[in-house]
């Protein structure tokens, strides 16, 4: 099954117009359909003053302008008042659930916006049981998806990471599989990645392998550093889950690649 449903967040900073590039790309290059949601922090959702309606305003017209000028189908979702009492990462979780894909933004610190909760990409890849695909707030995107590079590490995240983004691997110029480790890795450890490369060949797709030792290097800057060494224009990585106090957080690893991204990365839980 591929990905006829695309489901992007936009926002009013200068970011989004980056983001929706990409998304349309998406939709175009997987025939999908996108669907196209902002978000604010008031009651029922929408706007609360004239500033907020004139971003609101120009984010919407600027969606449906360039989805009709890229030839998909496309639609604007508007939340109805039976949102009302939820916050902006239950409305995005539950719109979640109804699509193959979702892209939203890497959190930028500077300036604040109370309309993007900075946990909002982390939440969703825990939550929402989509891949979700998240964009760097720098940078330009336009190709991601040419050049792909897996994260590998062997558990169910990766198998699922692995299994999400396959209409991508499918349709990619190049795609490698890594396996970064922090301790050197015995000669004998490659099965899982050997097994790997032998489930994407049966998709019709030549994946080049390696095996890397981080050294004095954190696995997460190897893995980002990796990825601008191989002009990687998407990183697919499972986000394994750590369990602290009763809470629920990305691992240290995913964590790291969230708040450092150089390119944009899909994940899945």
């Amino acid at each position: 099954m591929g990905i006829r449903d695309i489901l992007v967040h936009l926002d009013n900073l200068d970011a989004t117009g980056t983001r929706l590039e990409l998304a349309i790309n998406y939709a175009r290059k997987h025939e999908a359909n996108l669907r196209g949601l902002y978000l604010t922090t008031n009651t029922f959702f929408e706007p609360r003053n004239s500033l907020e309606q004139s971003n609101y305003d120009r984010v919407e017209t600027m969606f449906l302008e360039r989805a009709a000028a890229a030839g998909i189908t496309h639609e604007w979702i508007r939340p109805g008042r039976s949102s009302s009492g939820l916050n902006i990462i239950d409305i995005m979780t539950t719109q979640a659930y109804y699509t193959d894909l979702v892209i939203v933004g890497q959190p930028n610190f500077t300036p604040p916006n109370l309309n993007i909760p900075p946990e909002l990409p982390e939440r969703l890849v825990m939550t929402c049981g989509r891949p979700v695909l998240i964009v760097p707030y720098t940078g330009f995107f336009e190709t991601a998806g040419d050049r792909i590079m897996i994260a590998w590490r062997a558990g169910r995240e990766s198998v699922r990471s692995v299994n999400d983004a396959m209409p991508c691997i499918e349709k990619a110029h190049h795609v490698s599989v890594i396996e970064v480790s922090a301790e050197a890795l015995p000669s004998e450890s490659n099965d899982h990645i050997m097994h790997v490369r032998d489930f994407i060949a049966r998709h019709n797709v030549t994946a080049r392998t390696e095996q890397i030792y981080a050294g004095s290097f954190t696995v997460g800057d190897t893995i980002l550093n990796l990825a601008c060494e191989k002009t990687i224009d998407l990183l697919v990585m499972g986000a394994f889950v750590h369990s602290r106090r009763g809470t629920l957080t990305l691992s240290p690893i995913a964590n790291h690649i969230l708040r450092h991204l150089t390119t944009p990365v899909l994940m899945s839980h």
